[in-house]
């Protein structure tokens, strides 16, 4: 299979069965062990981001580009806190959950977009461009493209998360092949962060700040960085 069949599979994915299992986890309601840990691992990545944003004082008087917003787990806490913020995704389905929700949470607030978009076609200009579990759905190759693309937009910093290439990690995304189940409908891809270093590096960004997260099933590499 190919870029563009991954493509049409995350999109297909979070458009159907995808959308309600993840909307669970993204959400309150119950879930089981593991969709309640991949809850609790994606939280504390918003955590960070939101934390490093809101030390830096000053997050009323930026624009944010949420790429891959999913049901709005950050931009509607982002635009709370004063930012102006567009937040897209490929998912129509998540994309109406994320308006639902800000709606509930902000009223009908001026500094927050949604629209549904697919990363290729973003354009703009914001301060920060952020894109937190999305590189996992595709490639290393297809990932190069879009964190250049982000990075194109980015007038000053871009937050980034993946899923760290490890022996570790290898090991178990290897043996977790062999038990396919209902909800293992995208493929997951692992990235070495030395790659997605390089790529950032060579649109004139070095990495400020960088955390891991890791739960029993979550695992995310977060990386910052500013353009000199």
């Amino acid at each position: 299979m190919n870029v563009a069949d991954d493509k049409a599979i995350v999109k297909d994915y979070f458009n159907s069965t995808g959308f309600d299992r993840w909307k669970r986890i993204y959400g309150n309601g119950e879930v089981n062990k593991v969709q309640l840990d991949i809850r609790y691992g994606h939280q504390q990545t918003v955590d960070t981001v939101i934390g490093w944003l809101k030390a830096d004082g000053n997050l009323p008087e930026l624009s944010i580009c949420d790429a891959g917003c999913g049901v709005g787990s950050l931009s509607i806490p982002l635009a709370e806190a004063g930012a102006k913020v567009y937040g897209s995704d490929i998912s129509e389905k998540m994309v109406e959950e994320a308006k639902d929700r800000a709606q509930q949470t902000l009223g009908n607030g001026e500094n927050l977009t949604f629209a549904v978009q697919d990363l290729e076609t973003l354009s703009g200009s914001y301060h920060t461009v952020i894109c937190l579990d999305v590189l996992i759905h595709y490639p290393q190759e297809k990932a190069d493209e879009m964190i250049s693309h982000l990075c194109s937009m980015a007038q000053s910093r871009i937050i980034l998360s993946f899923a760290p290439k490890t022996c570790a990690l290898s090991l178990l995304k290897k043996i977790g092949s062999f038990f396919p189940g209902a909800s293992k409908a995208t493929r997951a891809y692992l990235h070495r962060e030395a790659d997605v270093v390089k790529i950032l590096e060579s649109r004139g960004f070095h990495v400020q700040r960088q955390s891991m997260t890791k739960t029993r099933f979550y695992f995310s590499r977060l990386l910052e960085a500013s353009l000199k």
